[in-house]
């Protein structure tokens, strides 16, 4: 059952029930800017007075700003050769770096996962919430596609990874348990939670800075995709659907290993515009007709983002994209992950282009604000806390009045 969390009035810590309590915020690692990271970002702004942990710490110190500029407790992996670029290759000690992180004197846990977050070691006196971003994908949902397009699919290299990400898998179902309540970024995520361990979980959409974004009604003839170029991005499915389209124009940004093999695959009229900054991502976007959205994500950030600036999407209509996404009211939803399917799903765009309102599309990202969430997510640990408290109270009691039952009957038997 999934259990939607609704937006009330965000109760002040003073006088609340989480007065005077520790609380520690454990996130998977601090590299670089992302979207798990805005998450944690608004987690502190909710909770500045909590401590901050991490596998990793290699924040760029004009980002630490976005972390209130805390001191991050950082496992053993940080002291490792060649962490700061080599960090995914000590994924085999994951597991037992971030369980050795000590939050023993924390009465509240919150742990900020897409990797091995969610499986640090609390006690019965502590609340653990932990808020997924994402699952391991590289370990399930996408272990044979990660394997073969790395080339581990054989030989010995090949047989180490398999064993590696068997012992990871194990590892990843025994956690399910170290959590009191898990909530998941999307409905799509809640699913893959029920099904990885087995455990409902509450949903609170991730935060996205939809005020930044300005609303633009004027549109140019040229669509636009942004990502990273690594195979599950699917960007040379859209590459290969515009090449065949050599009449519609496309601005592609992004960089990352299949750069290369992308611009060799594509028509004259795809432009590769490379790594940039924000500023300049924002101004191509709301000035495009379309967006493309082509991968399955636990949720899709930019997607929001290109709504808050009032530019329609097409987006392949798997992952969170459909929960976003009203097909033929805020964009395209296609069905194929296909070059054909992509094709078809750009024509019936073209179609209905015009009837796109970007005021209705703003508004639609509105429900993804950051200011939305920082109050669900304060409410959320408030009752859950509440809940906790009231649980062991209650267990107490029970305990107690099982024990006194115990001793009568005994000095009864005894008479």
């Amino acid at each position: 059952m999934l259990n939607r969390i609704t937006l009330r009035n965000s109760a002040n810590h003073k006088g609340s029930v989480l007065e005077g309590k520790k609380i520690a915020i454990v996130h998977d690692w601090l590299i670089t800017y992302g979207g798990a990271e805005r998450v944690l970002e608004q987690l502190l702004k909710v909770f500045p007075q909590a401590d901050l942990f991490a596998l990793y710490d290699f924040t760029p110190e004009n980002q630490r700003e976005y972390f209130l500029n805390k001191k991050v407790t950082t496992s053993f992996l940080q002291k490792f050769p060649f962490a700061r670029k080599k960090y995914r290759s000590y994924l085999p000690f994951m597991p037992l770096a971030v369980e050795q992180l000590d939050l023993s004197q924390y009465d509240i846990v919150i742990s900020s996962s897409h990797a091995v977050a969610h499986g640090v070691l609390t006690n019965s006196e502590q609340l653990h919430l932990s808020y997924i971003n994402n699952t391991m994908i590289y370990a399930w949902d996408m272990y044979h596609h990660y394997l073969n397009s790395a080339g581990l699919g054989k030989g010995i290299s090949g047989l180490l990874a398999k064993v590696i990400m068997h012992y990871i898998r194990n590892w990843d179902s025994s956690t399910a348990n170290r959590v009191n309540k898990y909530i998941s970024n999307s409905a799509y995520m809640s699913r893959r939670i029920d099904k990885l361990y087995g455990k409902n979980s509450d949903i609170i959409y991730p935060p996205v800075e939809t005020d930044k974004f300005d609303l633009h009604t004027i549109k140019e003839d040229y669509y636009v995709a942004v990502s990273r170029f690594v195979p599950f991005k699917r960007i040379d499915l859209i590459v290969d659907a515009f090449t065949k389209m050599p009449d519609k124009k496309l601005v592609i940004i992004g960089d990352g290993p299949d750069m290369k093999k992308l611009k060799a695959a594509a028509g004259k009229n795809i432009r590769f515009k490379g790594f940039q900054k924000q500023e300049i991502v924002n101004a191509y976007v709301k000035r495009a007709k379309g967006f493309l959205f082509t991968s399955v994500e636990p949720f899709g950030i930019a997607v929001v983002e290109a709504l808050a600036c009032g530019t329609p999407v097409i987006a392949y209509g798997e992952g969170a994209a459909p929960e976003i996404i009203t097909d033929g009211e805020h964009g395209v939803l296609f069905d194929k992950q296909t070059p054909e399917g992509l094709i078809e799903a750009v024509n019936r765009f073209e179609n209905i282009n015009y009837s796109f309102d970007p005021e209705k599309l703003k508004e639609n990202a509105q429900r993804f604000s950051s200011k939305r969430f920082r109050n669900q997510f304060k409410n959320f640990v408030e009752n859950s806390y509440r809940e906790f408290i009231n649980s062991k109270t209650s267990h107490h009691r029970q305990t107690v009045k099982k024990t006194q039952n115990d001793r009568a009957k005994w000095e009864t038997v005894s008479l």
